[in-house]
């Protein structure tokens, strides 16, 4: 994956993902509908994303999670 996505990526979910969403399907993937749309807004391709990630609805889904539990940023 190339520095520009992994930093978008991090900075994306960051800004984006509200401490109250809860990890359910609907909203990661909106969620995840809504990365793609960002990224490809400013010229980075979904498969740039996932090159190395694999599915960016497991990290979004992952990122729900643990933002709930307290532990993210």
């Amino acid at each position: 994956m190339s520095t520009r996505a992994v930093n978008f990526l991090h900075k994306w979910i960051s800004n984006n993902i509200p401490e109250t969403v809860g990890a359910n399907i609907i909203s990661v993937a909106e969620l995840t509908q809504q990365l793609f749309a960002d990224a490809k807004a400013i010229g980075i391709d979904s498969t740039e994303i996932e090159e190395e990630i694999g599915s960016v609805y497991e990290v979004i889904f992952d990122a729900t999670v643990h933002r709930e539990a307290g532990v993210a940023d």
